[in-house]
């Protein structure tokens, strides 16, 4: 039997998850997961969602804070993000179902890190910054140091309060794009964040990130490299395609092949290129771009 306590302060929560508690706010992962058998409840619980000030989502100067108890359905309905942070408004707009979005927390999926979760390329494409709170103090770290296997973080005993996202660059166009069968509760089989930024035509600035085709989400410098002085036409999206897949390292599961998954790896890219570029370019593609892309 699990214990569970309720924190009214971070510093209360701090000195619960130092104990071995687990947070928990919007459990649509962790109480899911308990109930179909995949993985038991931690012995403590520590709940995180009386907490004053982690559900806000704050736009400063050009950059934007997320809360750790942003919701989903926060992040997607925020003008800012749907207009500059683009691709993490799609890949938000189609987590799990409409009472996923409405109560899981941005928070909760990153410190889960599933590789498959569909906001982790987004944020590795923005430069995205853990605020951690632990013992010891404060801390920031990159995602990507932040995120070591599958169901694995470096933050063994801290608190996530917030993740960070820089001010991007004008001309600065994103989109995230995932194979899906169906559009609510599904899971990522393959999936591609993109962000360029473009001058006189050109893409000047790229970040390609892979999901759900590795043990943690990942950029693929060599496909970046390949966008960079180009128009971001078909040609180029093509070549920067191929190099995401040749980065893959899928495995194969009842929801498709490792050979499947890296074929569709080179399409996904494709569409997350190509709708990246029209957005930055001033054009218009619906979120989420997975429903918008889908068929091209």
């Amino acid at each position: 039997m699990a214990t569970y306590v309720e924190a009214r302060t971070i510093e209360d929560a701090v000195h619960a998850v130092a104990g071995g508690a687990r947070p928990i706010a919007g459990g649509t992962d962790l109480v899911v997961g308990a109930r179909q058998g995949k993985k038991p409840l931690p012995e403590a619980l520590v709940g995180i969602h009386r907490i004053a000030g982690l559900c806000d989502i704050t736009a400063d100067g050009g950059s934007i804070r997320l809360g750790t108890l942003a919701t989903h359905a926060a992040i997607t309905a925020h003008p800012a993000i749907r207009a500059r942070w683009t691709a993490l408004a799609d890949a938000s707009a189609i987590v799990g179902s409409h009472a996923t979005r409405a109560n899981g927390t941005i928070g909760g999926n990153v410190m889960n890190a599933s590789p498959a979760m569909d906001t982790g390329a987004p944020l590795l494409c923005f430069a995205a910054t853990a605020l951690l709170r632990g013992p010891n103090g404060a801390r920031r770290v990159l995602l990507e140091q932040l995120w070591t296997g599958p169901g694995t973080t470096s933050a063994t005993d801290e608190l996530l309060v917030g993740i960070d996202l820089p001010p991007l660059p004008d001309g600065t166009g994103s989109a995230y794009v995932r194979l899906q069968y169906r559009r609510q509760m599904e899971i990522a089989i393959v999936g591609v964040g993109t962000a360029v930024t473009m001058a006189g035509g050109v893409i000047t600035d790229a970040r390609l990130a892979i999901t759900a085709l590795a043990p943690t989400i990942h950029r693929v410098e060599p496909a970046e490299a390949r966008l960079v002085g180009t128009p971001g036409d078909r040609p180029a999206a093509d070549a920067a395609a191929a190099l995401a897949a040749e980065a893959a390292a899928p495995i194969s599961d009842v929801r498709g092949s490792a050979g499947y998954r890296r074929a569709m790896a080179a399409v996904m890219a494709r569409r997350a290129i190509e709708a990246a570029v029209t957005r930055a370019g001033g054009g218009t593609v619906e979120i989420p771009a997975s429903d918008s892309t889908y068929g091209s």
